[in-house]
Order: C-alpha cells, then sequence, then structure tokens
C-alpha cells in the first residue's frame, strides 16, 4: 500500500485525533493511530474503548488497506518536517511505515490493521441537526462543572435532553449547577431523548469543532452517541446512570435580585480571594440598596480584605457566603456585561443568569453557599 498526503494536513488531522489515545492502555494497539486507505481517501481513527474519532483526507493512493501506525513517533515526525508532500509505504506482509520526504526516510515498525478494535454501528438511532456554534457554546457553559469524582458516575458528563426543537444542556458537581437550554435545534419528528455524554468526549469533541458555523449531526441511540461534522465523526459510549433530579434543587421565590458588572465582579473577587481562608476560600457577600460589600478573612494568619461595588440590588438585606472560586468559574464564563443574581434566603442557592441573552437561548448558573464563619 502506498499514498501521497501533505505533511501539514495529515499533521493537523492527526493532532486532532491524539487527545483521545491514552498511556498504556488496556489493549496496547490503541497507542496507534489505525490508517485505512479506501476509494482514494485516507480514513484515521483514534480509539480508547470509550471514545473512537475519524478523520477522511483525499489523499494519491495506488490501492486499498490498512496499518496501525505509532502515534507518538508519527507526530513527533511530523512536527519536526518543514511543509511538504511525504510518502508512505506499507509493507503488506510485515506492516513495515516508509515515511519518505524530500530529503529523508524513516522507517517503523506498524501493526495489523485487523487487529484495532471495531467501533459502535450506528443502528436504531435518533438524529438532531445543530450547528458547531451551539454544540460549542453548550460545552463552554455546561463542562467547567461537571463532576470529577469517580464515586458519582452520573455527574460525570453533561445531561442532554432533547425533545422536538428543544435542547436542554446540564452539569452539576454538587457544588454548581449549570443549565442551558436552545429552542432552535432541528430534531427527528417526535424526537425525545435523554443520555449524559462524559467530560472526555466533550472535551475532544470542543478542541476539534471548527470555528465557523459548520453544520453537526448528533444521532444517538440506547448505548452510544455519533457525533459527524465535516470531515470528522466521533463516537462515545454514554454515561449509562441515572441523573439527578437537578429541577428540585433549583430555589424558587427569589425575591432578592441583585445586579451588577460581571468583570468588576470578577476582579474585586479576585482580589479577595487573596485575603481568603486557603482552604474554603469563603467570601462573604453583605448586599443592601444599591450596594454590595464583599469581604474576606484568614483568621489564621490575621488576613482580611473588603470592597464595596456599586450594583443594583432590590428585597432585603442580605449576607450569605460563597466558595470564591466557584463564583469566578462561573462568572468567567459569561461574556454578558452585566449578570444578575437571585437569592431567597442565606442558606439557599443563588442563581445567577447573564442581563441579556438570544431569545433562543437561556442561561441558568446555580451556585451553593457555605456557612458563614461566625468570627465576622
Amino acid at each position: 500500500m502506498k499514498f501521497i498526503v501533505p505533511s501539514s494536513v495529515l499533521l493537523k488531522q492527526l493532532t486532532a485525533l491524539n487527545g483521545v489515545i491514552v498511556s498504556n492502555p488496556v489493549v496496547p494497539i490503541l497507542e496507534n493511530f489505525l490508517f485505512e486507505i479506501k476509494d482514494g481517501k485516507l480514513v484515521i481513527m483514534a480509539s480508547d474503548l470509550q471514545t473512537s474519532v475519524t478523520a477522511e483526507i483525499n489523499v494519491d493512493a495506488d490501492e486499498d488497506g490498512g496499518v496501525a501506525i505509532p502515534a507518538k513517533m508519527l507526530i513527533e515526525t511530523l512536527r519536526n518536517l518543514p511543509e511538504q508532500p511525504v510518502t508512505f509505504k506499507v509493507d503488506d506482509d510485515t506492516y513495515s511505515v516508509e515515511i519518505i520526504s524530500e530529503n529523508g526516510h524513516y522507517k517503523l515498525a506498524g501493526e495489523n490493521s485487523t487487529d484495532f478494535p471495531k467501533v459502535p454501528e450506528l443502528k436504531q438511532s435518533q438524529s438532531v441537526e445543530l450547528s458547531s456554534e451551539v454544540v460549542t457554546t453548550a460545552i463552554a457553559y455546561t463542562l467547567f462543572a461537571v463532576s470529577t469524582d469517580e464515586m458519582k458516575p452520573a455527574m460525570n458528563g453533561v445531561y442532554v435532553n432533547i425533545k422536538d426543537s428543544k435542547a436542554i444542556f446540564v452539569s452539576t458537581d454538587s457544588h454548581r449547577l449549570i443549565r442551558y437550554i436552545r429552542t432552535d435545534i432541528s430534531a427527528d419528528a417526535g424526537a425525545e431523548t435523554a443520555l449524559i455524554i462524559p467530560r472526555k468526549a466533550l472535551t475532544l469533541l470542543k478542541n476539534t469543532l471548527p470555528t465557523d458555523n459548520t453544520p453537526l449531526t448528533l444521532a444517538f441511540n440506547k448505548s452510544n452517541a455519533f457525533f459527524s461534522f465535516g470531515n470528522m465523526t466521533m463516537i462515545c459510549r454514554l454515561i449509562d446512570e441515572r441523573f439527578p433530579d437537578y429541577e428540585n434543587v433549583i430555589p424558587n421565590n427569589n425575591t432578592n435580585t441583585l445586579e451588577i458588572d460581571r468583570l468588576e465582579f470578577i476582579g474585586s473577587l479576585r482580589r479577595m480571594s487573596i485575603y481568603a481562608n486557603k482552604s474554603t476560600n469563603q467570601v462573604r457577600l453583605k448586599m443592601a440598596a444599591n450596594s454590595l460589600e464583599i469581604s474576606a478573612e484568614d483568621i489564621d494568619f490575621s488576613n482580611e480584605a473588603n470592597e464595596k461595588l456599586n450594583c443594583e440590588y432590590s428585597g432585603e438585606d442580605l449576607e450569605i457566603g460563597f466558595n470564591a472560586k466557584f463564583l469566578i468559574e462561573g462568572l468567567s464564563n459569561v461574556s454578558a456585561r452585566h449578570v444578575v443574581f437571585k437569592f431567597s434566603e442565606p442558606n439557599r442557592a443563588a442563581v445567577m443568569s447573564p442581563s441579556d441573552m438570544d431569545v433562543a437561548e437561556d442561561l441558568m448558573m446555580l451556585i451553593m453557599p457555605v456557612m458563614l464563619n461566625n468570627y465576622y
């Protein structure tokens, strides 16, 4: 088998796929990229058994065939080559791979492509048409709040609920909860499903989605999700768990409302976190009519700080504590100039939303408070 491909084109695709590959996989061949030539196209695959990503490239090939090529050696070789066409020659008997450049010759040991695990097939599935912009936005809003606690597998991914033209994306780690809603998607008639997409798959998807508004198809069945966009396809195993009943933790009757400049608030929180206790990161918010006082203290080192910010506040005077890290992360993942917080009681979660959004989307970030220390 022989084919010719531009080095930069190949390197770009391999770099996108390389995030799937893990060190010391259960199946050793998964340290390789699978290369297959089909009808003049090079199909490249990387997999960790849970997630598989493929990309197609047009190449100049003499025949169909396949081989598994060590990922690390191949990427390092291409990274150190100047832009040029490179020729791959594969021995069909020994699976050795020769890479020929303008002034170099490199040989490495490949493996039989038939030993590479097969990917799941798309059977009895439903599909949804999305834009890459919608998916990128949904991932950006929700991914940072996905739990990393392996004892809570249902929370190790983003919950996606699709019904007709509406999609709800939810993530939580018990300390905060993000709900993002889109009402402008195109789904199969009567399509309705709920699935949990793992964190790693969404991270890979975020890193490989094109920046332009490319159409994306999400197909799914009971066990797998299939993402198709441009020349790439990603297949991931879904988390087979019951997602928490998140709607019950969203407080109602939030009669206290704070609207504030997002960047000013982030800046103040970052300064206060310098003086906060390093184990709790606790900051205290005191709200009164159009006034917000932020303070922090670490009694172990006699550190303390406070600031006052202008804001629009309506409701009863309120004093509440939060982990500064969670507030900063939530605010940093919003692009609006102003944000609105709604509170009910000091021991109930706060709800944050951008002050204005597109009519087709809705974002809610819920942040749990922390118990205030009595030394204030």
